[in-house]
């Protein structure tokens, strides 16, 4: 009985070849297939980071099969005029399809995007009332719930942020890693994106970031520049694993609301 590794190299060897001899962008299908292996770890890679901001029910093994389809996309669309390495645009290939799978599968259920969007309107209540970063106290004291209730709440709520944050994905022309613009915003964002212009938006997105609080700000900075895993980031600041997925995730709630208030205002 093959396992999990031997049937996902057997879809990507099959997968690879259904080309025959044909040229493409100058590969030949040799060539092709021996992009698609070369770069099939990322698949594993990307699943790894994605699934550590998961809930525990959804399968890697999906993930994975979806990614794989993500690659192969990848090797067949990939345009090397427009001088982006391939390993990044593979990469941002496969966690799109990866993306994609999720969303097709409706894992969240409507309550748990009801708790993740009163979340939101919490924190932007608060640090608009206070000018300066609500603590968990207070924003557990708002939702009128222990800090107890609201950690639970926030490990409840992370895979809901993943979907809305990276929906922009699509809309970033010559995607690269360091630009959190993947990865900090809601579907809504594009137009308003487009009103400012893309090297403003940038800098209201650094500008957010630096408005982090200091052990947040150093989470998304492992996570997504250093490209640290979430318990790599725990073994650096003493923290458990469980604890860092926190920290992001309030991370990012807090940037998706000030950005969503910015550009609010601006239009």
């Amino acid at each position: 009985m093959p396992n999990v590794d031997d049937k996902h190299n057997y879809y990507l060897t099959k997968s690879a070849s259904l080309s025959g001899m044909t040229v493409w962008r100058g590969l030949t299908s040799q060539e092709r297939d021996e992009y698609i292996e070369k770069y099939a770890p990322l698949i594993r890679y990307v699943a790894d980071r994605l699934a550590s901001r998961l809930p525990s029910h959804i399968s890697k093994d999906d993930l994975i099969s979806a990614g794989i389809i993500g690659l192969i996309d990848a090797v067949d669309k990939f345009d090397p005029t427009r001088n982006i390495l391939f390993k990044t645009y593979a990469e941002f290939r496969i966690k799109g399809a990866m993306l994609d799978e999720l969303r097709s599968l409706d894992w969240v259920p409507r309550s748990v995007r009801k708790k993740a969007s009163q979340l939101e309107k919490a924190y932007q209540k608060l640090e608009i009332q206070l000018g300066r970063p609500a603590s968990d106290e207070e924003v557990a004291a708002s939702l009128q719930m222990s800090v107890e209730a609201f950690m639970r709440l926030l490990d409840e709520v992370k895979g809901v942020t993943i979907l809305d944050i990276d929906a922009f994905r699509e809309s970033v022309q010559g995607p690269n890693r360091s630009n959190l613009l993947e990865l900090i915003a809601s579907e809504n964002s594009y137009d308003a994106l487009a009103f400012l212009g893309l090297s403003e938006a940038r800098s209201v997105v650094a500008q957010a970031i630096t408005r982090l609080p200091e052990k947040e700000r150093l989470v998304v900075s492992m996570y997504y520049y250093d490209e640290l895993t979430m318990k790599e980031i725990g073994e650096v600041l003493g923290y458990t694993e469980s604890r860092i997925s926190q920290l992001h995730t309030k991370a990012l709630i807090r940037l998706k609301t000030r950005l969503r208030h910015y550009f609010h205002e601006t239009v």
